[in-house]
C-alpha cells in the first residue's frame, strides 16, 4: 500500500458487482453512497501527519467480551506503532448502535475507529429497529479476526457424529430444540437452514447471549445450539459438549478433527463471522487508506496470531476494502431472506 496508496489524485471507479437482491441492494446503495463521500474528500497532508494525537478505539460490545478482547490486541500493537496512546473504550448496549453513534459523532479525522463484528451490518438491521442506519455510518477498513459457528450437542443428544444427529432429530419431529445465542442471528438463521436442506424440524430456543444458552445445553436442557467458536471452545476441550460440524470454509484450525458443512453436503450452511476495525466513510480516503495500513501492520506479527487463536479466533483474511462491502451485502441478503421466509419482525 504504502506512498502509491497515499499519493492524492482523482479515485478509480469502485468495482461491484449489480445488485442481486432486494435487501442486498439497498445495503449497497448505502455503502456506495457512503464510500462516495469518503472519495469526494482527499486530504493527503493530513494523511501523512496522522495521528497527531491519542487515537481512540470505541468497542461494540461490552469490557471484557470478544471484540473487546481484539480491540485491546490492536491497540496495545497500534501505540506501540504509532508512539502515540492508543485508548480502547467499550461502548455496549442498543445492539452496537451506541458504539456507532459515538463514531458518527466523532471527528472524521482518522482517530477514532471502532471494532466490532460484521453482523452490525449484515444480522442486526433485521432484528432490532434503530435510528442509526450501520450501513451508512460504517465502512470496514481491515478484517482482524475470524471464526464461524459451531454445531454442539450436550448430554442430552446421544449422537456421536452428524450422521447420528440426523438420524435422531428426524425420528423426532418437531421434539429436537436448539438453542441460538440471540433470536435473528446467524447462530439462528444456520438452524433454519439445516431444517429446510435436511429436512428436519427442530424447534427454534432463543437467548439473549451464549453463557445462558451454553448453560442450558451443557444441563442437558436443550440438546443441541449454533455458536460462536471462542465462547464453544473452553466447553469442547473439557468435553462438557460435543462439536458436529462447522460452518467455516475450510475446518478449524482449532477444531481439525470437526468436519465443515461443506464436507458433509451442506454447503448452504457455510458462513464465516469476523471482527474488523471501522472508520466512519466521512473520513477522507487518503487518510482511510493510512489507517488501514498502521491497522493491518499491527496485526501482522506472530505474537498477535497467537494471542487470537488462544482466545478462539482465526486470524483475519487481507481482504480489500470492496471485498469486504460485499461481503456484507451478500451476507446481509441472505440473512434477510432466511428471516422473511419465517415473516420474522424486528424488535
Amino acid at each position: 500500500m504504502g506512498a502509491r496508496a497515499l499519493a492524492c489524485g482523482p479515485p478509480g471507479p469502485l468495482p461491484g458487482p449489480p445488485p442481486r437482491e432486494e435487501g442486498g441492494a439497498r445495503v449497497r446503495v448505502r455503502f456506495a453512497a457512503a464510500v462516495a463521500v469518503a472519495l469526494a474528500l482527499p486530504l493527503c497532508a493530513s494523511a501523512q501527519a496522522w495521528p497527531t494525537r491519542p487515537v481512540r478505539i470505541v468497542v461494540a460490545g461490552p469490557a471484557g467480551g470478544s471484540a473487546d478482547l481484539v480491540a485491546r490486541i490492536l491497540g496495545e500493537r497500534l501505540a506501540a506503532r504509532l508512539a502515540q496512546p492508543v485508548v480502547v473504550e467499550p461502548k455496549p448496549g442498543a445492539a452496537g448502535a451506541l458504539a456507532v453513534g459515538d463514531l458518527a459523532q466523532a471527528a472524521a479525522d482518522g482517530h477514532t475507529l471502532l471494532v466490532g463484528v460484521n453482523s452490525l451490518v449484515s444480522e442486526v438491521p433485521h432484528i432490532v429497529r434503530l435510528k442509526v442506519d450501520m450501513a451508512r455510518e460504517l465502512l470496514p477498513v481491515a478484517e482482524l479476526a475470524r471464526g464461524g459457528l459451531v454445531l454442539v450437542g450436550g448430554p442430552a443428544m446421544p449422537a456421536n457424529d452428524f450422521a447420528q444427529l440426523l438420524a435422531h432429530v428426524k425420528s423426532r419431529p418437531g421434539q429436537v430444540a436448539y438453542a441460538s445465542y440471540s433470536p435473528g442471528t446467524l447462530s439462528h438463521v444456520l438452524g433454519l437452514l439445516l431444517n429446510r436442506a435436511a429436512g428436519l424440524d427442530m424447534i427454534h430456543a432463543g437467548y439473549k447471549g451464549s453463557t445462558a444458552a451454553l448453560a442450558d445445553v451443557m444441563g442437558g436442557h436443550v440438546p443441541l445450539m449454533f455458536d460462536g467458536v471462542p465462547t464453544s471452545l473452553p466447553h469442547l476441550r473439557s468435553g462438557r459438549i460435543r462439536a458436529y460440524a462447522v460452518s467455516t470454509p475450510r475446518r478449524s484450525p482449532l477444531l481439525p478433527d470437526v468436519p465443515t458443512f461443506r464436507e458433509l453436503g451442506y454447503a448452504q450452511l457455510e458462513a464465516i463471522g469476523w471482527m474488523g476495525a471501522w472508520l466512519s466513510p466521512r473520513v477522507p480516503a487518503p487518510l482511510r487508506l493510512r489507517v488501514r495500513e498502521a491497522v493491518l501492520a499491527a496485526m501482522d506479527a506472530p505474537p498477535v496470531r497467537d494471542r487470537l487463536q488462544a482466545a478462539g479466533f482465526e486470524p483475519g483474511h487481507l481482504r480489500s476494502v470492496d471485498d469486504m462491502v460485499r461481503a456484507l451485502e451478500a451476507d446481509h441478503a441472505r440473512v434477510g431472506a432466511v428471516l422473511r421466509s419465517i415473516d420474522f419482525k424486528p424488535e
